[in-house]
């Protein structure tokens, strides 16, 4: 089996430009943990937002800076500022058997999908490889 099996396709992306405020409706509201972060430019893959890193960013702006302030320092960090940029990254064809075990090498949420210019054409988390499992128990 291959990435492209079991990648989610076309997944939400957030401009590099975005503002934390924006990620974290943009989570909300689409129900997702992780976001590409794209070039506002080109539209090429840049980085990645986690939830995880996003709740980090707020409660440390939350300790440093109090409730009162938290909405506006959240509007005014642009995602460029916390988003990770050493990002391992996916081929279509990569094979599974290596991408399991680097998800467990790296305790890793996620991985985005990138074709040969740089686009985003799908994401693969932890979650697909649950739904996998879940295919390959009810039909052995």
């Amino acid at each position: 089996m291959k990435v492209s099996d079991i990648m989610t396709p076309s997944p939400v992306c957030i401009s590099h430009e975005a503002s934390l405020r924006d990620a974290h409706e943009l989570m909300q509201t689409r129900n997702v943990r992780h976001l590409p972060v794209i070039s506002e430019q080109d539209g090429k893959f840049i980085g990645m937002l986690t939830h995880k890193k996003m709740i980090a960013s707020v409660l440390k702006m939350l300790n440093k800076y109090g409730q009162g302030a938290l909405e506006r320092k959240e509007r005014y960090t642009p995602i460029a500022d916390i988003m990770d940029t050493e990002v391992q990254v996916l081929a279509l064809n990569e094979s599974l058997n290596e991408v399991v075990q680097y998800f467990i090498d790296n305790k890793l949420g996620c991985l985005p999908v990138l074709d040969e210019q740089r686009n985003v054409v799908g994401i693969v988390t932890s979650s697909d490889f649950v739904k996998l499992c879940q295919r390959l128990l009810l039909n052995p």
